[in-house]
């Protein structure tokens, strides 16, 4: 069976393309992915049959061999150093919980920068 990686997907349409390790371009619909699967990061690698489709090569029974580590994995803070970190957020949130109970919401800008720390450590969790 071929193998390649995964060029891009879209799971909102339900389709993508894998470059297979020939060089070839090749269909993937989500139809193909194993049944616990819905999305497929770019790079991840495949083993996959081919069938001639309209539109050219279409992949068919994809098989996972292995999946990328995210760069956000592999740049993550250590567990120590996020430890901190979420501590000195809850600090800022009691101050935020403080004014918003005496009728005080942040300023525009102080709520924007509030509103980005949260997101960042968001990703940061996410990862």
């Amino acid at each position: 069976m071929p193998t390649g990686k995964v060029r891009f997907y879209d799971e909102a349409k339900g389709f993508g393309f894998i470059t297979g390790d020939d060089g070839q371009d090749v269909f993937l619909h989500a139809t193909a992915l194993p049944a616990d699967t819905t999305t497929m990061k770019p790079g991840t690698r495949l083993e996959y049959g081919v069938a001639d489709g309209r539109r050219g090569l279409q992949a068919l029974a994809v098989r996972v061999l292995d999946a990328p580590v995210s760069l956000s994995k592999r740049n993550r803070k250590p567990a120590d150093d996020m430890a901190v970190i979420i501590e000195d957020l809850v600090k800022l949130l009691d101050g935020i919980g403080g004014d918003l109970r005496h009728g005080r919401y942040p300023s525009g800008a102080h709520g924007k920068k509030v509103a980005a720390v949260l997101r960042k450590v968001a990703d940061e969790l996410d990862a």
